[in-house]
């Protein structure tokens, strides 16, 4: 089995997968201060719940936009799984040049995504993350990796909000059923949540103008179905692309890693 690890700066994304079939997934929050023993702890907890076996893992893969915890997961690799983990880097062969100016500025997830979507469907592409930040992400039809956008998450726009004015309440991240709210609360959902919609599409159309072309528009991440329901633009939702990149990028590097 592989076990795939993606940490992102909220949620840390967990999957195990038998050749090309991811047999289970989890998520759990992003605590810097959580030890190498606690994360190895929880995810054989995490297997014995779903009848896996810890020890059948033979590889261990990992994506990481947190620096301090990147060397936590790697840690709990090899102290729970017996395994030198592969990190993903844009040094890393990834099968796909990576054109902006500075790769190395690139996140891990962002080329995960990239590699995964054009894996599943060719090119020319746009990723949608709705992670705590959101990030447009463009493929050419050769496979090149093209840059992006990066915008505030819909949570993060939502707690500026509550945070920066005194008289208006916290609410829930949801869809309303109108746009015009008749009070305070469900004029702000409405306004948190077709505002978003407004902005992705918008970016969406934008980004398609410039492209010049009819690329595949795709939602991943924890919100992608929240989103990408109501989006006119986005035509798929893979909530766990990450994981299925991850997998691929591993394939494809596979002889540089391996039991400690």
């Amino acid at each position: 089995m592989l076990l795939v690890i993606d940490i992102g700066n909220t949620n840390i994304v967990i999957g195990v997968y038998q050749g090309e079939v991811l047999l289970s997934s989890w998520r759990i929050s992003t605590q810097r201060e959580r030890t190498a023993d606690e994360h190895g702890i929880l995810m054989r907890e995490f297997f014995q719940t779903q009848g896996l076996d810890p020890e059948q893992v033979k590889a261990v893969a990992i994506s990481s936009v947190v620096p301090p915890l990147t060397g936590v997961l790697e840690e709990t690799s090899r102290r729970y799984f017996h395994q030198n983990p592969l990190v993903v880097e844009p040094s890393l062969h990834a099968g796909m040049p990576i054109l902006y100016d500075n790769p190395k500025e690139v996140g891990a997830d962002r080329i995960v995504n990239a590699v995964a979507a054009f894996a599943l469907f060719g090119g020319p592409i746009i990723i949608v993350d709705f992670g705590t930040a959101t990030t447009f992400c463009a493929i050419s039809e050769q496979g090149e990796y093209l840059g992006g956008l990066i915008t505030p998450g819909i949570s993060i726009s939502a707690e500026a909000l509550f945070q920066r004015t005194a008289k208006l309440p916290k609410v829930s991240i949801r869809k309303p059923d109108r746009v015009i709210g008749k009070n305070t609360v469900s004029s702000m959902e409405a306004g948190i949540f077709y505002g978003y919609v407004s902005l992705v599409d918008g970016i969406i159309g934008r980004m398609k103008r410039e492209l010049n072309a009819n690329p595949v528009v795709i939602a991943t991440c924890g919100l992608a179905h929240l989103i990408g329901d109501e989006s006119q633009e986005i035509q798929k939702i893979l909530p766990n692309l990450t994981l299925e990149g991850l997998r691929i990028i591993f394939e494809k590097n596979r002889g540089g890693v391996g039991s400690r």
